[in-house]
Formats: C-alpha cells, sequence, structure tokens
C-alpha cells in the first residue's frame, strides 16, 4: 500500500502533463479557421513554423503561445496538485507534443513547448533561451537553427546559474530537439535548408 502511495503523485504528474503537451493546437487552430489538415501543408510539422507556412501569421501566434503555455502550465500545475513532480510534468508534456497518442505519436519538434517548460522551472534560464531563440531566427530567418541552439542553450544557462537539479533533463530533452530536428540538419549541410518567408516545404 505505501509503495502504490508513492508512485501515485509521480504517475498522476506524468499523465497530466502527457494529456496537456499532446493538445495538437496547431492543427486544431487550423483546422478551426478553415485552412485545412496543417500535417498536409509544407513540411506537415504541427508547429508555428509551419502553421505560418498557411499565411495565417495570427494562428501561428497563436500556436506559438499556446504550445509554450501548455509546458509551463505542466509544469506549475504538476508541481501545484503533486508537489515535487514539476520536473516529471514538464518532462510529460515534451514527450506528449513531441509524440502524442492522437496522432500516431507524429507530433511536433518541441521548440515552444520547451522554452514553456523552462520557463516554469527556471525563468532566467527561460530569459535566456527566449533570447537565443528570438535573436538567432531575427538574425538569419532559418527556424530549426534558432530552435536547436535555443534548447543547447536551457542546460548550459541552467548550469551556469546553478540550478544543476535540471541540468541532465534539459540536457535530455534538447538531445530530442535536435533527433527531430535531423532532416533540418541534413539540409543545413547541404546548403537547402530554407529560411522563413522562402517557397521551399520543408521545415
Amino acid at each position: 500500500m505505501q509503495s502504490e502511495i508513492l508512485w501515485a503523485a509521480p504517475a498522476a504528474a506524468i499523465i497530466l502533463g502527457y494529456l496537456l503537451g499532446s493538445i495538437p493546437f496547431g492543427v486544431l487552430l487550423t483546422r478551426m479557421a478553415g485552412a485545412g489538415d496543417l500535417r498536409t501543408i509544407g513540411s506537415g510539422n504541427i508547429g508555428a513554423t509551419n502553421v505560418l507556412r498557411t499565411g495565417r501569421k495570427g494562428l501561428a501566434a497563436a500556436t506559438l503561445l499556446l504550445d509554450l503555455a501548455k509546458g509551463a502550465a505542466a509544469v506549475l500545475l504538476a508541481g501545484w496538485l503533486f508537489p515535487g513532480t514539476a520536473m516529471l510534468g514538464g518532462m510529460a508534456a515534451f514527450l506528449g507534443h513531441c509524440y502524442p497518442v492522437w496522432l500516431k505519436f507524429k507530433g511536433g519538434k518541441g521548440v515552444a513547448t520547451l522554452m514553456g517548460i523552462v520557463l516554469a522551472l527556471h525563468w532566467p534560464s527561460g530569459l535566456v533561451y527566449a533570447a537565443v531563440w528570438l535573436g538567432l531566427l531575427g538574425a538569419l530567418r532559418i527556424s530549426s537553427v534558432a530552435g536547436m541552439a535555443a534548447a543547447v542553450s536551457a542546460p548550459v544557462s541552467a548550469a551556469y546559474f546553478g540550478r544543476i537539479d535540471i541540468v541532465l533533463m534539459l540536457l535530455g530533452l534538447a538531445l530530442i530537439v535536435l533527433w527531430k530536428h535531423r532532416d533540418n540538419i541534413d539540409r543545413l549541410l547541404n546548403g537547402t535548408e530554407p529560411r522563413i518567408g522562402g517557397r521551399k516545404k520543408h521545415g
């Protein structure tokens, strides 16, 4: 009985986080707006960058903010409802976004959701994340480079600020972001990765 009680809170945090993270806001918003099935547009990815390819900048912004918010909400709600499980809630939300059961585990690349998680766990590292992401996005207009660099900045900044307790978790999530961008990495090496505003249908 005691072991069941000990496992109840972590299990509940994981379920809560996964369910929140797996909400495919990009797919839902584009469908409700009559922009079609996002999975058949551009790269087929469910994130904000691909939503932007529908020509609906407002929808892309809303997708980004909601994907960010669900990551932060998973951390905050798990920590509030089940003290000590904030990290578990965040990790589960990230995995839910990247591998949602509702979409046959074919989800997004996790950049916006990870930003929400980092902000909720340690806001100074979250600010670094945002600065790296937005700075590189503005300078290079290559979404993949900005997203990958921001993800890698998370464990580095957490270590710099002394939050060693979250470094390994953020490192693991950053590696998943890099893995989800493996096609983008190939295109970057080949010099064919499109910039935001370009006409190619990759991302």
